[in-house]
């Protein structure tokens, strides 16, 4: 069995252990070599030739953000970002998955060494999903993005068309993602007018990174982008992301729909879960919803969406070219509950014929 090669690049010497550890107790995975910072590591990938980058973002001699726009420009290869849990590290780690990053591990500022142990799992499965993932997606839909980035004066003609929004409407857009998802969220957002119905989304992202998201989100879209508030109205020309730690629902009350935000269990290892909030659209919504699935790592999203399916939603999932990694809109096909399946591209498009 060929292992999956990996170079760990990373200036604290205890980082670099406990990835070689984690990483090397894995049959199918094989550390050949780290580096104390990109200067370093830039030989080393010409020598060994490694299959998957892990990449810290604060380094000394070169940052990992300008390691990694090199790298892409140059010598595209997987790259699964390190990063800290804080705001400046949200919007660093943001910007590392625009530039073509596959995924990231997210690092606490206390007690690294138990923290990092305590989710060798899944370091082990985002460096797998990595290798395997189509690396090409998000760096090619970066170059698009910033050459059609939204126009000056959009932010007004946000406001403008947001006063003509009926306050509640039948129709909801539900959309789940996962790995690679804040690009391909992105690039729908941006194709939505301001008169499109309420769109929520569970992204599957550390509380943390939330805020930072959706900020993103909102820059990009002529709809108003927010974290909802537990108990907050659902409007058309809004957009709603899960935060970071709570399932959100959402519930019929009267003529509206509402935001429920549940501190419970995770659900398929993930809090937020798509499953959640899709099968809570199932059950306020129906035939009036539309569910999207977006590329996406295991299987979170699918049965939620064949409960949406079966109760007439009309059902769109991203399809495997377009797609970083095509675990959850896999899943979702393998069980005949997706009416569309299309490249990323044609998915916003394909979302304002359904709403029609």
């Amino acid at each position: 069995m060929n292992k999956i090669k990996v170079l760990i690049i990373d200036d604290s010497v205890l980082i670099r252990k406990m990835l070689t550890e984690i990483l090397n107790s894995s049959p199918d995975i094989e550390v050949i070599g780290t580096a104390a910072d990109p200067l370093i590591a830039r030989d080393l990938i010409k020598q060994l030739n490694p299959d998957v980058l892990t990449l810290d973002i604060e380094m000394p001699n070169m940052d990992g953000i300008t390691f990694l726009r090199n790298l892409m420009r140059l010598r595209p290869t997987p790259v699964v970002m390190i990063s800290t849990l804080t705001e400046k590290g949200a919007g660093v780690t943001l910007e590392a998955l625009t530039l073509g990053a596959v995924d990231f591990i997210a690092k606490p500022k206390v007690d690294v060494a138990n923290a990092l142990n305590s989710y060798a799992e899944e370091i082990i499965s985002k460096v797998r999903m990595a290798a395997r993932a189509n690396i090409g997606n998000n760096f090619n839909r970066t170059l698009k993005t910033r050459e059609t980035d939204k126009a000056p004066g959009t932010a007004n003609l946000k406001s403008d068309l947001a006063k003509k929004q009926p306050a509640n409407s039948n129709r909801i857009i539900a959309l789940g993602a996962s790995t690679g998802g804040t690009e391909a969220i992105k690039t729908v957002a941006k194709g939505l007018p301001a008169d499109t119905p309420a769109v929520v989304i569970t992204q599957h992202l550390p509380a943390a990174f939330s805020e930072s998201f959706v900020k993103h989100i909102d820059l990009i879209t002529e709809m108003t982008a927010c974290i909802p508030k537990n108990g907050q109205t659902v409007e058309a020309g809004h957009i709603y992301l899960a935060p970071g730690d709570r399932h959100m629902e959402v519930v019929r009350e009267g003529s509206r729909y509402v935001i429920k935000l549940l501190d419970t269990e995770p659900v398929n290892r993930h809090k937020p879960a798509v499953d959640v909030m899709f099968r809570s659209v199932t059950q306020c919504a129906g035939a009036n919803a539309i569910a999207v699935l977006l590329t996406g790592m295991g299987a979170d999203g699918a049965a939620g969406m064949k409960e949406m399916h079966d109760a007439g939603a009309k059902t769109v999932i991203q399809d495997e070219q377009s797609s970083v990694v095509w675990g959850m809109p896999g899943a979702a096909f393998k069980l005949g509950c997706a009416d569309y399946v299309l490249p990323l591209e044609e998915i916003s498009a394909r979302i304002l014929a359904l709403v029609q």
